[in-house]
Order: structure tokens, then sequence, then C-alpha cells
């Protein structure tokens, strides 16, 4: 079988020198951190009677304007079918009927 030819890493040529040495320092402590201050927390938000009447009222006007808007799209799509289907109808019967007089 073949086998692969791995290939080996060139020793370097020249002179090389030798490497740095690294001293040691010390570390001397800072100031301490500071303390953290918890971020303040969000207001709570109240709901009365009044505010969720209101937001049911505004998602059923939503709800009912979303839906009527859906509603007439999908009937404008299905009245452009009929209206096409009944040209195709008229178109057929006109080309048939003039085929058969000639």
């Amino acid at each position: 079988m073949l086998r692969p030819k791995i290939p080996t890493m060139p020793q370097p040529t020249g002179l090389t020198t030798p490497p740095a040495v690294i001293e040691p320092t010390t570390i001397t402590p800072g100031p301490p951190p500071a303390p953290v201050v918890p971020a303040p927390s969000r207001p709570v938000v109240q709901l009365t009677p009044g505010t969720m009447l209101a937001l049911v009222g505004a998602g059923t006007a939503a709800v009912l304007v979303l839906g009527a808007v859906l509603v007439s799209l999908l009937l404008a799509v299905a009245v452009t079918g009929a209206s096409v289907a009944v040209c195709a109808v008229v178109l057929r019967s006109v080309l048939a009927s003039d085929a058969k007089r000639r």
C-alpha cells in the first residue's frame, strides 16, 4: 500500500543565540478594590383594573382588525381566482366555437 511521507523539520543552520534570561519581579499590592454597588432594581409596574381593562380592549381590537384584514385578503384571492376561471371558460368557448365554424 501507499504510505504517506511525513516531512521532517529541518534543523536551523548558522549561529543561534541562547534564550534571554527572565528575572522574576516582585508584585506590590495596590489599594483594595472598591466595593461593588448593586444596580438599582427596576420599578415594579402595577396594573390597576382600569389599565387592565384598557389592555384587554386594545388586544381585542388588534385581533379583530388583523382578522378583518386577513379575511378581506382571502376574499380578494377567491374573487380573483373565480374571475380567472370564468375568463378561461369564456375563452375556451370562443375558441371552440371559432374552430367549429371553419
